[in-house]
């Protein structure tokens, strides 16, 4: 998984990039476009199941599921146009499985607010620098979809009937971003495969799945997000076109980096919160892109998978090697919670029958602890 964070210049983007990959990669300045090239950093995804199946079995090897978070450089205004540094970062951007729009949702005088002219200065108002980053994707992908548009229409008039079905829909999507909306509130027929197709190949920037990090204050954490007038907004904004939203604080991150697991569990008790803003946003990504986590384990190894939800055993054992897919017999299923419930008695749990066999139709749960039988 692939996530981009995008947003204007100075932000946040940089020092929340840096805080929760734990580096110092990308440069975080007080002046638009200290971010060049795109940073990338992999980072471990926070799972308690497997901490603890690798603390039962004292494991030779705990082997966690991976994000790679991408730290791409602040966009503004114009920037589909060449505006900036140009609309080579939109390119970065299709690259990603979703986005992590980080929103300033705080005030300093101190950090310069850049929305269109590096020269001038702007106010905080997260509505406003939302829209002028959804623009410039909307605006890439109508240029996009009008000239595959003027192909298919012209395809059309020699009878094919694929081109004239395809001229149809992206007439109705090319309108549709003409008014300023998202490729992803766009209503795409799902049991169309055709269509479905012809949009993976498109790869529309603005129909990226997209999480809201409101980069909110330290005092907001604090006393709480009540005082503070700009996440609302941000909420309100998310739940409007069915997007993920969530407060972050760059500069407390930017603390928990590096520090040890005891020293976060003091800060976080501290502070009054129960997580930091890299388990939350890995929590928020898993839920916008409907992946879950089924676990193996054994004393050589315990490792964490990512499967879509309503992936079915054999490809979930093809997600270990193509071989146990390929020559998939049944697979050994028990429960996390069941496990967990037994004290991690495995001998208590088999007896109670609490590991099921299951075929190649069954779907495969987040928590599930799988041991794949094959034949090859």
């Amino acid at each position: 998984m692939k996530l981009g964070i995008v947003g204007l210049p100075n932000v946040g983007k940089s020092t929340l990039f840096n805080a929760i990959t734990s580096t110092t990669n990308a440069q975080a300045a007080n002046y638009p476009f200290c971010t060049i090239e795109p940073n990338a950093g992999v980072v471990a995804v926070p799972d308690p199941r497997l901490d603890k199946l690798a603390e039962v079995w004292q494991t030779a090897k705990k082997t966690p599921a991976i994000v790679e978070f991408v730290d791409i450089a602040g966009l503004v205004k114009g920037a589909s146009q060449g505006a900036g540094l140009g609309n080579k970062f939109l390119g970065h951007i299709r690259e990603c499985d979703a986005l992590v729009h980080v929103v300033r949702c705080f005030d300093d005088d101190n950090i310069v607010h850049v929305v269109e002219d590096v020269n001038k200065p702007e106010g905080v108002d997260p509505i406003r620098d939302i829209e002028a980053i959804d623009l410039e994707l909307i605006l890439a992908d109508l240029e996009h979809i009008n000239n595959r548009l003027a192909r298919q229409q012209k395809a059309a008039r020699t009878g094919n009937k694929a081109a004239a079905a395809e001229a149809v829909w992206l007439a109705a999507l090319a309108a549709h971003l003409e008014a300023q909306q998202p490729a992803r509130t766009f209503a795409f027929d799902s049991a169309d495969e055709a269509q479905a197709a012809a949009v993976r190949e498109l790869g529309l920037l603005s129909a990226k799945p997209v999480i809201y990090a409101a980069n909110v204050g330290e005092d907001d954490l604090l006393g709480g997000l009540d005082a503070n007038p700009y996440w609302p907004l941000v909420a309100a904004r998310a739940a409007a076109e069915g997007a993920q939203a969530m407060p972050i604080c760059a500069k407390t991150e930017e603390d928990l980096a590096g520090a040890s697991e005891e020293e976060k569990l003091a800060f976080l008790a501290e502070m009054g919160i129960t997580a930091t803003g890299l388990d939350n946003l890995v929590k928020a990504s898993y839920t916008l892109l409907g992946l879950i986590s089924f676990l193996t384990d054994g004393k050589k190894e315990c490792r964490a998978w990512t499967v879509r939800t309503g992936t079915k055993a054999p490809q979930a054992a093809g997600k270990i090697h193509s071989d146990f897919e390929r020559g998939f017999i049944r697979a050994q299923v028990i429960a996390y919670d069941d496990l967990a419930a037994a004290g991690f008695d495995y001998a208590a749990v088999k007896a109670k029958g609490l590991q099921r066999t299951e075929g190649k139709e069954y779907v495969v749960r987040d928590g599930d602890v799988i041991e794949f039988l094959f034949n090859v």
